[in-house]
């Protein structure tokens, strides 16, 4: 089916929405991306719901595409930061469910049901964290549900969680704009965002359930090897999210990810660059 965009004007689109009934609930995927040009990352993902897209790019434009019954709305702005695309995202979802979305995943067909089909599964979850399907995977892999506590929340990045945006709004949560692809410090915006989550009482579960595959196209936007930067970006991000005991924390990183094989700086080296990371405002 073509795609059609709804009565676009320069500048300015208008699109008028039928009220969906009260018992149909409804899923909107989230995705923060950079320069796109056109409407195929629709295509390319696999997007089978209801979709907010925030193109960081150099110009501001926003249009509606509808397409196969869904309707995405694809915001452009000049700037950067991906947790400031997250939380431009979350403001505007209206939807019942919403899944954090990056733009090199592609969705499993029906995904749309897998999500509610979890929510009613676990109807006192707040959070729903899934798997991610990779060809060279060095994420964890829930086997077996469990509940994530502060002792384990720090193994899940973004792009796996499917959320319940009026809880996140009732708690004021948001993602920090300092963290991330983008920002002064180039990831953990994830980990800030699920450990405020916990830290106001929603409950997360994490299911043995695949609900997208990456694609593994783009060079990753944080990880550029074990750099001076790495490690004081870790520092800074262990800081924020415990300004007391953020020393455990680094030497906990040290001692379990330190491996003589792979490049890294020693462990005295890494400690001197995350305690000067810690250092710096957050």
């Amino acid at each position: 089916m073509p795609i059609t965009i709804v009565n676009r004007q320069p500048k300015i689109y208008l699109i008028i929405i039928e009220e969906l009934g009260s018992d149909c609930l409804r899923l909107e995927v989230l995705v923060a991306t950079m320069n796109q040009e056109d409407t195929q990352l629709i295509e390319r993902m696999n997007l089978q719901s209801d979709a907010i897209i925030i193109n960081q790019t150099n110009h501001h434009d926003f249009q509606v595409v509808q397409k196969n019954q869904h309707t995405y709305k694809i915001y452009s702005f000049a700037e950067r930061g991906v947790g400031l695309s997250r939380n431009t995202a979350l403001m505007r979802t209206q939807a019942d469910f919403a899944l954090i979305a990056d733009d090199d995943m592609v969705y499993v067909d029906g995904y749309p049901g897998l999500v509610k089909q979890q929510f009613d599964d676990y109807p006192d979850a707040d959070l729903i964290i899934f798997n991610l399907e990779e060809v060279d995977s060095w994420r964890f892999i829930t086997k077996e549900a469990f509940t994530v506590n502060k002792f384990n929340y720090m193994r899940f990045g973004a792009a796996r969680i499917a959320l319940r945006p009026n809880r996140i709004k009732e708690k004021g949560i948001c993602f920090h704009l300092l963290f991330g692809g983008g920002t002064p410090h180039s990831n953990g915006e994830d980990t800030i965002f699920l450990k405020d989550c916990l830290d106001k009482g929603l409950k997360i579960v994490a299911v043995p359930v695949t609900l997208a595959q990456l694609t593994e196209v783009r060079e990753s936007t944080w990880f550029s090897g074990y750099t001076e930067k790495y490690y004081r970006d870790r520092g800074a991000l262990f800081k924020a999210l415990s300004p007391k005991l953020y020393p455990l924390l680094i030497l906990q990183f040290i001692i379990r990810k330190y491996k003589k094989d792979q490049g890294m700086p020693s462990r005295k080296q890494q400690l001197h660059y995350m305690l000067s990371g810690a250092k710096e405002d957050v």
